[in-house]
């Protein structure tokens, strides 16, 4: 038996390596959530380690060879997953001993001062204490003895002032000298933090780009990161929680008239195809079919086909009078599906005139269609010239033709509406899908991939 082990970021990938390398009768014998080794592995995601086996297929003359290269595998993996427990323990105990000790020396260090300094204050008071009751007891001797003397009773006076004022001196250039220390130590510790702040943000920023995050967006984001300064968690888990906290989903409970509008080529008509056949197929409703897009007779033909297999009604409008008629024809079906020509967000006369069909027909939905392969740039031009026809909600097609997912939360973000349905590939009506945040969530960290 071959026994090999893999370190993956998905199971899809692992079984993917293991029918290459190992063929398809092999079988998972284990499988567990790791780490990256050294510092970065605690600001990046877990990985998956996979062990697989298969029973070899050569002959008896290697039955020996092949278990001793089972065992001494099962030893080196035993082994390996031993040594990787002791490295995590001591990079997690190591790390947290590394910053107490850190602080813990500083504070010593500023203890002993203090200690040393008020020692050292408590030594002169005592000197001096000495000193003037010295002086004051020959004073007073001297006093007894020549009492008339008073030139000697004024210079031993002016002598007890004059080392008075020594020591008080003495006393305070001690005591600023604490307030010193002590000042420093503040100093120190916010300079700490600072430092540790800026790493956080710095590794923060990193992973956001990786994502395909826009940068307009990571101010925010690290914002709303300080929020969980005192938990114990690793970046992508704060970005999880993020995500699926800002992003906002419907149902994709359709009803009454439904209008898709974006650019060209972000797949308007085969997505509309993908909702019929949803809607009449799988929900059982009756499903009305409409077009404006006059503009390609290779997307009307696509469509009237759609609907002769699906066995639904089908219009193809050219004039607002037209669009009433249509409507009206459907009128007992459960939804109308209005397909429209794909118009230029830079031009706002074609946009004014997608505006009049729209207000026209009254839809009870209006669905802004953008593409998850569009550029973030674009993505901000694009929504902000459709924001005019107003739309509800927004799909979000051809994720299969990505393999970074950040344009989802930049588009969600951007539109500030629900995602109603993701499209996932061509196939008509299988892939297209109601969104939940936990998933959109795992694609934009990419935990999922669909290429």
């Amino acid at each position: 038996m071959v026994i090999k082990r893999y370190i993956v970021k998905s199971v899809n990938e692992a079984m993917t390596r293991i029918k290459y390398e190992l063929g398809k009768d092999a079988i998972i014998i284990s499988q567990r959530k790791v780490r990256k080794p050294g510092i970065k592995g605690l600001f990046s995601g877990k990985l998956i380690e996979v062990t697989a086996a298969v029973e070899s297929t050569e002959g008896k003359s290697k039955v020996d060879d092949n278990k001793i290269s089972k065992k001494n595998t099962i030893n080196n993996e035993e082994e390996f997953k031993k040594s990787l427990e002791s490295i995590k323990r001591l990079m997690e105990t190591g790390i947290t001993a590394t910053k107490e000790n850190k602080i813990s020396n500083l504070d010593s260090m500023i203890t002993e001062h203090n200690n040393n300094a008020l020692k050292e204050r408590n030594n002169n008071t005592q000197i001096s204490n000495g000193i003037i009751n010295e002086i004051n007891h020959n004073n007073i001797s001297n006093n007894s003895n020549v009492h008339n003397n008073d030139l000697s009773i004024e210079s031993v006076h002016n002598e007890v002032v004059e080392l008075k004022n020594l020591l008080n001196k003495v006393m305070e250039d001690k005591s600023n000298s604490i307030e010193e220390v002590n000042k420093n130590k503040h100093i120190q510790s916010d300079f700490s933090h600072e430092v540790n702040k800026s790493e956080i943000e710095s590794e923060l920023k990193k992973t956001l780009d990786e994502l395909d995050i826009d940068e307009e967006f990571f101010e925010d984001i690290i914002k709303v990161t300080n929020e969980y300064k005192d938990q114990q968690l690793e970046i992508k888990e704060i970005l999880r929680d993020i995500f699926e906290r800002e992003l906002l989903v419907t149902t994709g409970n359709f009803k009454g008239k439904v209008a898709l509008v974006g650019p060209t080529g972000v797949g308007k008509t085969t997505t509309i195809a993908k909702l019929a056949g949803r809607l009449a197929l799988v929900d059982k409703k009756k499903v009305g079919l409409i077009t404006i897009d006059t503009y390609r007779i290779g997307a009307i033909e696509q469509l009237k086909t759609y609907a002769e297999i699906m066995n639904i009604p089908f219009k193809v409008v050219i004039t607002i009078k037209e669009m009433e008629e249509a409507i009206k024809c459907m009128s007992d079906c459960d939804v109308i599906l209005i397909d429209t020509t794909g118009r230029s967000s830079k031009n706002t006369m074609q946009i004014s005139e997608l505006r009049a069909f729209i207000e026209k027909a009254e839809p009870d939905y209006v669905n802004m269609v953008i593409s998850a392969t569009t550029k973030n740039r674009d993505i901000k031009n694009i929504l902000n010239g459709y924001s005019g026809l107003g739309y509800d909600n927004v799909i979000i097609t051809k994720l299969d033709e990505t393999t970074v997912y950040g344009s989802i939360y930049n588009i969600a973000k951007r539109a500030n509406k629900p995602i109603s349905f993701v499209t996932v590939g061509q196939n008509v009506p299988e892939d297209i899908k109601i969104p939940e945040k936990e998933e959109l969530a795992r694609f934009i960290l990419g935990e999922e991939t669909l290429c």
